[in-house]
Protein backbone atom coordinates (compact mmCIF):
# COMPACT_ATOMS: atom_id res chain seq x y z
CA UNK A 1 0.00 0.00 0.00
CA UNK A 2 1.24 3.54 -1.05
CA UNK A 3 2.26 6.22 1.62
CA UNK A 4 2.60 8.59 -0.67
CA UNK A 5 1.11 10.15 -4.31
CA UNK A 6 3.92 9.56 -6.15
CA UNK A 7 4.74 5.80 -4.90
CA UNK A 8 1.43 5.44 -5.92
CA UNK A 9 1.55 6.91 -9.14
CA UNK A 10 5.33 4.75 -9.58
CA UNK A 11 2.90 1.43 -8.79
CA UNK A 12 -0.15 2.37 -11.19
CA UNK A 13 2.39 2.35 -13.56
CA UNK A 14 4.40 -0.79 -13.32
CA UNK A 15 1.06 -2.47 -13.28
CA UNK A 16 0.05 -1.13 -16.17
CA UNK A 17 -2.64 0.84 -14.63
CA UNK A 18 -1.02 4.65 -15.61
CA UNK A 19 -0.19 5.93 -18.91
CA UNK A 20 1.78 9.41 -19.61
CA UNK A 21 0.42 11.74 -22.14
CA UNK A 22 3.83 13.44 -23.18
CA UNK A 23 2.88 16.31 -25.85
CA UNK A 24 1.42 19.44 -24.42
CA UNK A 25 -2.30 20.00 -23.28
CA UNK A 26 -4.51 22.61 -21.63
CA UNK A 27 -5.50 22.72 -18.46
CA UNK A 28 -8.86 24.55 -20.15
CA UNK A 29 -11.22 22.07 -21.25
CA UNK A 30 -8.82 20.07 -23.26
CA UNK A 31 -8.01 17.60 -20.64
CA UNK A 32 -10.85 17.02 -19.32
CA UNK A 33 -12.53 16.14 -22.81
CA UNK A 34 -9.42 13.70 -23.00
CA UNK A 35 -10.29 11.93 -19.16
CA UNK A 36 -13.90 12.04 -20.05
CA UNK A 37 -13.71 9.89 -23.10
CA UNK A 38 -10.85 7.44 -21.20
CA UNK A 39 -13.36 6.93 -17.80
CA UNK A 40 -16.30 5.99 -20.50
CA UNK A 41 -14.20 2.88 -21.62
CA UNK A 42 -15.21 -0.47 -20.26
CA UNK A 43 -13.78 -0.69 -17.12
CA UNK A 44 -12.97 2.95 -16.41
CA UNK A 45 -9.67 3.33 -19.13
CA UNK A 46 -6.45 4.16 -17.68
CA UNK A 47 -4.90 6.92 -14.69
CA UNK A 48 -3.81 9.31 -17.09
CA UNK A 49 -0.65 11.33 -16.37
CA UNK A 50 -0.08 14.80 -18.51
CA UNK A 51 3.97 15.77 -18.98
CA UNK A 52 3.41 19.29 -20.10
CA UNK A 53 0.00 21.03 -18.95
CA UNK A 54 0.35 24.24 -21.02
CA UNK A 55 1.34 27.35 -19.39
CA UNK A 56 2.52 25.15 -16.15
CA UNK A 57 5.59 23.07 -15.34
CA UNK A 58 4.01 20.87 -12.46
CA UNK A 59 2.42 18.16 -14.08
CA UNK A 60 -1.22 16.65 -13.56
CA UNK A 61 -2.54 13.53 -12.48
CA UNK A 62 -5.94 12.02 -13.68
CA UNK A 63 -8.66 9.09 -13.29
CA UNK A 64 -6.21 7.65 -11.07
CA UNK A 65 -8.89 5.95 -8.87
CA UNK A 66 -11.05 5.54 -11.77
CA UNK A 67 -11.20 1.55 -11.68
CA UNK A 68 -11.67 -0.88 -9.66
CA UNK A 69 -8.22 -2.47 -9.81
CA UNK A 70 -6.67 0.94 -8.73
CA UNK A 71 -9.02 1.24 -6.68
CA UNK A 72 -7.94 -1.87 -4.64
CA UNK A 73 -4.24 -0.87 -5.19
CA UNK A 74 -5.05 2.24 -3.59
CA UNK A 75 -6.47 0.69 -0.99
CA UNK A 76 -4.13 -2.17 -0.39
CA UNK A 77 -6.10 -5.05 -1.17
CA UNK A 78 -6.70 -7.36 -4.71
CA UNK A 79 -9.28 -9.62 -5.36
CA UNK A 80 -7.52 -12.92 -4.29
CA UNK A 81 -8.43 -11.11 -0.84
CA UNK A 82 -11.73 -10.45 -1.31
CA UNK A 83 -10.85 -7.21 -3.13
CA UNK A 84 -12.88 -4.00 -1.10
CA UNK A 85 -15.12 -6.81 0.39
CA UNK A 86 -12.17 -7.48 2.96
CA UNK A 87 -12.19 -3.48 4.49
CA UNK A 88 -16.07 -4.82 5.06
CA UNK A 89 -15.14 -7.95 6.98
CA UNK A 90 -12.50 -5.94 9.27
CA UNK A 91 -15.27 -3.22 9.92
CA UNK A 92 -17.52 -6.24 10.67
CA UNK A 93 -14.69 -7.68 12.99
CA UNK A 94 -14.20 -4.95 14.40
CA UNK A 95 -17.64 -3.98 15.41
CA UNK A 96 -18.50 -7.18 17.05
CA UNK A 97 -14.98 -7.52 18.86
CA UNK A 98 -15.72 -3.52 20.02
CA UNK A 99 -19.33 -3.02 20.70
CA UNK A 100 -20.66 -3.64 24.05
CA UNK A 101 -22.98 -6.57 24.78
CA UNK A 102 -26.07 -6.25 26.38
CA UNK A 103 -25.57 -7.08 30.41
CA UNK A 104 -21.53 -7.19 29.86
CA UNK A 105 -19.96 -7.53 32.36
CA UNK A 106 -16.35 -6.06 33.63
CA UNK A 107 -14.34 -9.64 32.12
CA UNK A 108 -15.66 -8.49 28.94
CA UNK A 109 -14.74 -5.39 28.66
CA UNK A 110 -11.33 -6.19 29.93
CA UNK A 111 -11.16 -9.09 26.80
CA UNK A 112 -11.88 -5.34 24.70
CA UNK A 113 -8.42 -3.79 25.65
CA UNK A 114 -6.34 -5.35 22.78
CA UNK A 115 -9.04 -3.69 19.97
CA UNK A 116 -8.66 -0.08 21.76
CA UNK A 117 -4.70 -0.61 21.81
CA UNK A 118 -5.49 -1.70 18.12
CA UNK A 119 -8.07 1.23 17.56
CA UNK A 120 -4.85 3.88 19.08
CA UNK A 121 -2.48 2.41 16.79
CA UNK A 122 -4.39 4.28 13.76
CA UNK A 123 -4.43 7.94 15.50
CA UNK A 124 -2.57 10.50 13.40
CA UNK A 125 0.99 10.92 14.66
CA UNK A 126 2.27 14.43 15.03
CA UNK A 127 5.86 15.13 13.02
CA UNK A 128 7.84 18.83 13.20
CA UNK A 129 8.96 18.47 9.20
CA UNK A 130 7.25 17.09 6.20
CA UNK A 131 7.63 16.70 2.52
CA UNK A 132 4.79 19.31 2.04
CA UNK A 133 6.87 21.73 2.92
CA UNK A 134 10.11 21.58 1.59
CA UNK A 135 9.18 24.96 -0.54
CA UNK A 136 7.07 27.41 1.41
CA UNK A 137 5.27 30.51 -0.51
CA UNK A 138 3.86 33.57 1.54
CA UNK A 139 2.91 36.76 0.54
CA UNK A 140 3.70 38.44 -3.07
CA UNK A 141 4.68 34.89 -3.57
CA UNK A 142 1.23 32.94 -3.15
CA UNK A 143 -0.12 32.49 -6.69
CA UNK A 144 -2.95 30.31 -7.62
CA UNK A 145 -2.29 30.98 -11.28
CA UNK A 146 0.44 28.75 -11.50
CA UNK A 147 -1.20 26.04 -10.34
CA UNK A 148 -2.68 23.89 -13.01
CA UNK A 149 -6.16 24.18 -12.38
CA UNK A 150 -8.25 22.97 -14.59
CA UNK A 151 -11.64 23.90 -16.12
CA UNK A 152 -13.48 21.20 -17.19
CA UNK A 153 -17.06 21.90 -18.68
CA UNK A 154 -17.71 24.86 -21.33
CA UNK A 155 -20.00 26.71 -18.63
CA UNK A 156 -17.80 26.25 -15.37
CA UNK A 157 -17.68 29.75 -13.20
CA UNK A 158 -13.75 29.35 -13.86
CA UNK A 159 -11.30 26.87 -12.98
CA UNK A 160 -11.61 24.70 -10.07
CA UNK A 161 -10.16 22.84 -7.90
CA UNK A 162 -11.66 19.27 -7.41
CA UNK A 163 -9.10 16.60 -5.72
CA UNK A 164 -8.08 19.12 -2.96
CA UNK A 165 -8.96 17.73 0.87
CA UNK A 166 -9.91 20.48 2.68
CA UNK A 167 -9.03 20.40 6.67
CA UNK A 168 -11.39 22.33 9.03
CA UNK A 169 -11.81 22.48 12.77
CA UNK A 170 -15.06 23.04 14.74
CA UNK A 171 -15.31 25.62 17.21
CA UNK A 172 -15.21 22.87 19.79
CA UNK A 173 -12.01 21.36 18.41
CA UNK A 174 -13.33 18.92 16.51
CA UNK A 175 -11.68 18.12 12.54
CA UNK A 176 -12.75 17.21 9.22
CA UNK A 177 -11.15 16.40 6.12
CA UNK A 178 -13.99 16.89 3.26
CA UNK A 179 -13.41 16.20 -0.59
CA UNK A 180 -14.95 20.00 -1.61
CA UNK A 181 -14.47 21.80 -4.62
CA UNK A 182 -12.61 25.00 -5.01
CA UNK A 183 -13.44 27.74 -7.30
CA UNK A 184 -10.42 30.07 -8.10
CA UNK A 185 -11.08 34.04 -8.44
CA UNK A 186 -7.59 35.24 -8.67
CA UNK A 187 -4.31 34.86 -6.94
CA UNK A 188 -5.52 34.64 -3.61
CA UNK A 189 -9.17 33.54 -3.30
CA UNK A 190 -11.13 30.91 -3.74
CA UNK A 191 -14.80 29.77 -3.30
CA UNK A 192 -15.33 27.52 -0.59
CA UNK A 193 -18.10 25.29 -1.83
CA UNK A 194 -19.69 23.75 1.35
CA UNK A 195 -23.61 22.36 1.04
CA UNK A 196 -25.62 22.76 3.64
CA UNK A 197 -25.89 19.14 4.70
CA UNK A 198 -21.58 18.80 4.48
CA UNK A 199 -19.35 19.04 7.52
CA UNK A 200 -17.73 21.54 6.22
CA UNK A 201 -20.68 24.06 6.21
CA UNK A 202 -21.73 22.75 9.65
CA UNK A 203 -18.24 23.66 10.97
CA UNK A 204 -18.10 27.40 9.68
CA UNK A 205 -21.67 27.63 10.99
CA UNK A 206 -20.28 27.75 14.10
CA UNK A 207 -17.73 30.80 13.75
CA UNK A 208 -19.36 34.32 14.19
CA UNK A 209 -19.39 36.41 10.94
CA UNK A 210 -16.01 38.49 11.20
CA UNK A 211 -14.26 35.65 12.84
CA UNK A 212 -11.95 33.79 11.05
CA UNK A 213 -12.25 29.81 10.56
CA UNK A 214 -8.25 28.36 10.26
CA UNK A 215 -8.38 26.05 6.76
CA UNK A 216 -5.98 24.21 4.70
CA UNK A 217 -6.45 22.32 1.39
CA UNK A 218 -4.22 19.13 1.07
CA UNK A 219 -3.14 17.59 -2.14
CA UNK A 220 -2.32 13.49 -2.76
CA UNK A 221 -0.58 12.20 0.29
CA UNK A 222 -1.54 8.44 0.87
CA UNK A 223 -4.38 7.41 -1.52
CA UNK A 224 -6.05 6.32 1.00
CA UNK A 225 -6.69 9.74 2.25
CA UNK A 226 -8.61 11.17 -0.70
CA UNK A 227 -11.38 7.59 -0.77
CA UNK A 228 -11.24 8.68 3.25
CA UNK A 229 -12.36 12.57 2.44
CA UNK A 230 -15.59 11.20 0.72
CA UNK A 231 -16.72 8.35 2.94
CA UNK A 232 -20.08 8.45 4.64
CA UNK A 233 -18.40 8.07 8.51
CA UNK A 234 -20.14 8.64 11.93
CA UNK A 235 -19.29 11.61 13.24
CA UNK A 236 -17.15 10.52 16.19
CA UNK A 237 -15.06 9.28 13.24
CA UNK A 238 -12.51 11.38 11.77
CA UNK A 239 -11.33 11.21 8.06
CA UNK A 240 -7.41 11.10 9.20
CA UNK A 241 -8.16 8.06 11.67
CA UNK A 242 -10.36 6.27 9.00
CA UNK A 243 -7.41 6.53 6.75
CA UNK A 244 -5.03 5.06 9.51
CA UNK A 245 -7.57 1.99 9.97
CA UNK A 246 -7.13 1.38 6.18
CA UNK A 247 -3.55 1.43 6.21
CA UNK A 248 -2.89 -0.64 9.80
CA UNK A 249 -0.94 2.96 11.03
CA UNK A 250 -1.89 6.17 11.94
CA UNK A 251 -0.97 9.25 8.98
CA UNK A 252 1.66 11.50 9.71
CA UNK A 253 0.67 14.57 10.30
CA UNK A 254 2.55 18.46 10.18
CA UNK A 255 1.32 21.42 11.02
CA UNK A 256 0.76 24.33 8.89
CA UNK A 257 3.54 27.42 8.80
CA UNK A 258 0.19 29.94 9.12
CA UNK A 259 -1.75 28.41 11.35
CA UNK A 260 -2.24 25.16 14.25
CA UNK A 261 -4.28 23.33 11.98
CA UNK A 262 -2.59 20.13 11.08
CA UNK A 263 -2.28 18.73 7.50
CA UNK A 264 -0.42 14.94 5.80
CA UNK A 265 2.77 15.47 6.10
CA UNK A 266 3.68 13.86 2.95
CA UNK A 267 1.44 15.82 0.71
CA UNK A 268 2.31 17.24 -2.69
CA UNK A 269 0.82 20.38 -2.16
CA UNK A 270 -1.13 22.53 0.74
CA UNK A 271 -3.08 25.89 0.41
CA UNK A 272 -3.09 27.47 3.53
CA UNK A 273 -5.64 30.08 4.60
CA UNK A 274 -8.33 31.24 5.92
CA UNK A 275 -12.95 31.56 6.03
CA UNK A 276 -14.78 34.05 7.17
CA UNK A 277 -18.26 32.99 7.62
CA UNK A 278 -19.80 36.01 7.35
CA UNK A 279 -18.52 37.12 3.44
CA UNK A 280 -19.79 34.92 0.48
CA UNK A 281 -19.12 35.37 -3.18
CA UNK A 282 -20.91 33.76 -5.89
CA UNK A 283 -19.81 30.21 -6.87
CA UNK A 284 -20.53 28.30 -9.94
CA UNK A 285 -22.08 26.93 -12.11
CA UNK A 286 -19.94 23.79 -12.61
CA UNK A 287 -20.36 21.18 -14.65
CA UNK A 288 -21.40 18.30 -11.37
CA UNK A 289 -21.43 14.78 -10.81
CA UNK A 290 -25.06 14.88 -11.74
CA UNK A 291 -24.16 15.14 -15.53
CA UNK A 292 -25.89 18.96 -15.31
CA UNK A 293 -24.54 22.19 -14.37
CA UNK A 294 -24.98 23.07 -10.86
CA UNK A 295 -26.29 26.62 -10.62
CA UNK A 296 -24.50 29.27 -9.20
CA UNK A 297 -25.25 30.49 -5.57
CA UNK A 298 -23.37 32.26 -2.79
CA UNK A 299 -20.76 30.61 -0.91
CA UNK A 300 -17.98 31.76 1.27
CA UNK A 301 -14.25 33.14 0.30
CA UNK A 302 -10.81 31.13 1.34
CA UNK A 303 -8.05 33.83 1.57
CA UNK A 304 -5.25 32.44 0.83
CA UNK A 305 -2.51 32.89 3.25
CA UNK A 306 0.31 30.33 1.86
CA UNK A 307 0.94 27.63 -0.82
CA UNK A 308 3.75 25.24 0.63
CA UNK A 309 4.78 22.24 -1.31
CA UNK A 310 7.37 19.60 -2.23
CA UNK A 311 9.88 19.56 -4.51
CA UNK A 312 8.42 18.62 -8.01
CA UNK A 313 5.04 17.83 -6.99
CA UNK A 314 2.47 16.24 -9.42
CA UNK A 315 -0.59 17.98 -9.13
CA UNK A 316 -3.74 15.65 -8.60
CA UNK A 317 -7.62 16.55 -10.47
CA UNK A 318 -10.59 14.80 -11.16
CA UNK A 319 -13.29 15.50 -13.67
CA UNK A 320 -17.15 15.33 -12.71
CA UNK A 321 -19.99 14.87 -14.98
CA UNK A 322 -22.11 12.34 -16.52
CA UNK A 323 -21.54 9.08 -15.17
CA UNK A 324 -19.58 6.94 -15.53
CA UNK A 325 -16.85 9.18 -14.17
CA UNK A 326 -13.38 8.43 -11.48
CA UNK A 327 -15.77 9.46 -9.06
CA UNK A 328 -18.04 5.84 -9.82
CA UNK A 329 -15.12 4.17 -8.44
CA UNK A 330 -15.10 5.98 -4.88
CA UNK A 331 -18.73 5.14 -4.56
CA UNK A 332 -18.48 1.25 -5.22
CA UNK A 333 -15.76 1.10 -2.75
CA UNK A 334 -18.20 3.08 -0.51
CA UNK A 335 -21.00 0.50 -1.43
CA UNK A 336 -19.49 -2.63 -0.29
CA UNK A 337 -17.09 -1.38 2.79
CA UNK A 338 -20.32 0.51 4.46
CA UNK A 339 -22.62 -2.00 4.01
CA UNK A 340 -21.34 -3.90 7.61
CA UNK A 341 -22.28 -0.23 9.26
CA UNK A 342 -25.57 -0.39 7.17
CA UNK A 343 -26.11 -3.98 8.64
CA UNK A 344 -26.06 -2.99 11.99
CA UNK A 345 -28.78 -0.99 12.05
CA UNK A 346 -30.65 -3.32 9.47
CA UNK A 347 -29.36 -6.76 9.69
CA UNK A 348 -32.20 -7.47 7.20
CA UNK A 349 -30.37 -6.46 4.55
CA UNK A 350 -28.21 -9.26 2.60
CA UNK A 351 -26.67 -6.94 -0.33
CA UNK A 352 -26.75 -3.19 -1.77
CA UNK A 353 -26.02 -1.50 -4.84
CA UNK A 354 -25.63 1.87 -5.65
CA UNK A 355 -25.43 2.48 -9.71
CA UNK A 356 -23.06 5.13 -10.76
CA UNK A 357 -26.13 6.25 -12.99
CA UNK A 358 -27.72 6.85 -10.08
CA UNK A 359 -25.36 9.72 -8.92
CA UNK A 360 -25.06 7.38 -5.53
CA UNK A 361 -27.26 9.36 -3.90
CA UNK A 362 -30.95 9.23 -6.36
CA UNK A 363 -31.06 5.10 -6.65
CA UNK A 364 -30.31 2.20 -4.10
CA UNK A 365 -30.99 -1.62 -4.64
CA UNK A 366 -31.28 -3.59 -1.62
CA UNK A 367 -31.47 -7.24 -1.33
CA UNK A 368 -33.45 -8.45 2.25
CA UNK A 369 -34.97 -11.29 4.15
CA UNK A 370 -38.40 -10.36 4.23
CA UNK A 371 -40.03 -11.71 7.98
CA UNK A 372 -43.32 -9.92 8.12
CA UNK A 373 -46.26 -7.77 6.59
CA UNK A 374 -44.35 -4.05 5.92
CA UNK A 375 -40.85 -5.75 6.26
CA UNK A 376 -40.08 -3.65 3.02
CA UNK A 377 -41.47 -0.58 4.00
CA UNK A 378 -39.71 -0.50 7.37
CA UNK A 379 -36.68 -1.08 5.33
CA UNK A 380 -37.36 2.16 3.29
CA UNK A 381 -38.30 4.32 5.75
CA UNK A 382 -34.95 3.14 7.88
CA UNK A 383 -32.98 4.40 5.20
CA UNK A 384 -34.33 7.76 4.56
CA UNK A 385 -33.31 8.27 8.39
CA UNK A 386 -29.88 7.73 8.08
CA UNK A 387 -27.11 9.19 7.90
CA UNK A 388 -26.03 10.33 4.26
CA UNK A 389 -28.13 7.92 2.48
CA UNK A 390 -31.07 9.96 3.43
CA UNK A 391 -30.79 11.88 -0.11
CA UNK A 392 -31.95 8.61 -1.84
CA UNK A 393 -34.77 9.28 -3.89
CA UNK A 394 -35.62 5.94 -5.04
CA UNK A 395 -35.13 2.89 -3.33
CA UNK A 396 -35.57 -0.69 -5.08
CA UNK A 397 -36.33 -3.77 -2.70
CA UNK A 398 -35.81 -7.35 -3.82
CA UNK A 399 -35.51 -10.90 -2.38
CA UNK A 400 -32.62 -11.85 -0.34
CA UNK A 401 -31.61 -15.00 -3.55
CA UNK A 402 -31.88 -11.90 -6.14
CA UNK A 403 -28.23 -9.91 -7.18
CA UNK A 404 -28.90 -6.39 -6.51
CA UNK A 405 -25.72 -5.75 -9.36
CA UNK A 406 -27.22 -7.19 -11.53
CA UNK A 407 -29.48 -4.90 -13.07
CA UNK A 408 -31.31 -7.29 -15.68
CA UNK A 409 -33.00 -9.34 -12.90
CA UNK A 410 -33.56 -6.27 -10.93
CA UNK A 411 -35.44 -4.80 -14.19
CA UNK A 412 -37.20 -8.60 -14.58
CA UNK A 413 -38.53 -8.39 -10.62
CA UNK A 414 -39.45 -4.83 -11.03
CA UNK A 415 -41.23 -5.15 -13.57
CA UNK A 416 -42.95 -8.57 -13.17
CA UNK A 417 -43.26 -8.37 -8.92
CA UNK A 418 -44.85 -5.19 -8.44
CA UNK A 419 -48.17 -3.37 -8.46
CA UNK A 420 -47.78 0.05 -8.42
CA UNK A 421 -50.33 1.38 -6.32
CA UNK A 422 -49.78 -1.31 -4.11
CA UNK A 423 -46.21 -1.60 -3.85
CA UNK A 424 -44.88 2.06 -4.44
CA UNK A 425 -44.50 4.08 -1.05
CA UNK A 426 -44.09 7.68 -1.75
CA UNK A 427 -42.57 10.35 1.46
CA UNK A 428 -40.73 13.77 1.51
CA UNK A 429 -37.78 14.51 2.45
CA UNK A 430 -34.52 16.16 2.00
CA UNK A 431 -33.00 15.64 -1.11
CA UNK A 432 -29.18 16.38 -2.59
CA UNK A 433 -28.64 20.35 -2.78
CA UNK A 434 -27.03 19.43 -6.29
CA UNK A 435 -30.86 17.75 -6.87
CA UNK A 436 -32.18 20.11 -10.16
CA UNK A 437 -35.72 18.19 -10.43
CA UNK A 438 -37.29 19.03 -6.98
CA UNK A 439 -39.45 22.20 -7.40
CA UNK A 440 -37.99 23.24 -4.16
CA UNK A 441 -34.36 23.66 -2.64
CA UNK A 442 -32.69 20.55 -0.99
CA UNK A 443 -36.25 18.73 -0.24
CA UNK A 444 -38.53 16.86 -2.49
CA UNK A 445 -40.39 13.82 -2.76
CA UNK A 446 -39.21 10.20 -2.67
CA UNK A 447 -40.51 6.41 -4.01
CA UNK A 448 -39.72 3.04 -2.52
CA UNK A 449 -40.58 -0.06 -4.36
CA UNK A 450 -41.44 -3.15 -2.86
CA UNK A 451 -39.69 -5.83 -5.67
CA UNK A 452 -39.81 -8.55 -3.49
CA UNK A 453 -42.45 -11.75 -4.41
CA UNK A 454 -45.86 -11.35 -2.58
CA UNK A 455 -46.82 -14.36 -0.07
CA UNK A 456 -48.09 -15.32 2.27
CA UNK A 457 -47.98 -14.61 5.26
CA UNK A 458 -45.70 -11.79 4.77
CA UNK A 459 -47.83 -9.97 2.48
CA UNK A 460 -52.21 -10.30 1.83
CA UNK A 461 -51.72 -11.39 -1.19
CA UNK A 462 -55.20 -12.43 -2.92
CA UNK A 463 -53.89 -14.97 -4.68
CA UNK A 464 -51.78 -17.60 -5.14
CA UNK A 465 -48.13 -16.40 -6.08
CA UNK A 466 -46.64 -18.21 -8.97
CA UNK A 467 -42.91 -20.19 -8.61
CA UNK A 468 -39.97 -19.22 -10.58
CA UNK A 469 -39.02 -20.93 -13.77
CA UNK A 470 -35.70 -23.23 -12.86
CA UNK A 471 -34.85 -26.47 -14.06
CA UNK A 472 -34.03 -29.17 -11.07
CA UNK A 473 -30.37 -28.79 -9.70
CA UNK A 474 -29.33 -32.81 -10.79
CA UNK A 475 -30.05 -31.86 -13.85
CA UNK A 476 -28.05 -28.42 -14.27
CA UNK A 477 -25.20 -30.51 -12.68
CA UNK A 478 -25.55 -33.18 -15.55
CA UNK A 479 -25.80 -30.32 -17.89
CA UNK A 480 -22.69 -28.25 -17.02
CA UNK A 481 -20.41 -31.51 -16.81
CA UNK A 482 -21.69 -32.92 -20.26
CA UNK A 483 -21.45 -29.24 -21.57
CA UNK A 484 -18.51 -29.42 -24.13
CA UNK A 485 -20.06 -32.72 -25.40
CA UNK A 486 -23.12 -31.18 -26.73
CA UNK A 487 -20.41 -29.06 -28.87
CA UNK A 488 -21.68 -25.91 -27.83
Amino acid sequence: MARDFQTFLKQLESAGELRRVAVEVGPYLEMAAIVDRVCKQPGGGTGLYFERPKGHAMPVAMNVFGSLKRMEMALGVDRESRGLDAIADRIEKLAAEALPKPGSGLLDKLAKLPVLGEIAGWMPKTVRKGLCQEIVLKGDDVKLSELPVLTTWPEDGGPFITLGLSHVRYKDGRRNMGLYRLQVYDDRTLGFHTQLHHDGAKARHGYAAGERMPLAVSFGGDPALTYAATAPLPPMISEVMFTGFLRGEGVEMVKCVTHDLEVPADSEIVIEGWVDPGEVRREGPFGDHTGYYSLADDYPVLHVEAITMRKNPVFPATIVGRPPQEDAYLGLATERIFLPLLRLVLPEIRDMHLPAAGAFHNLVILSMKKEYPGHPQKVMNAIWGTGQIMFTKGIVIVDEDIDPHDLNEVLFRLTSNVDPRRDMLFTDGPLDVLDHSSDRFAFGSKVGIDATRKNKPFDDFKREWPRDLTFPDDLMERVNRRWKEYGL
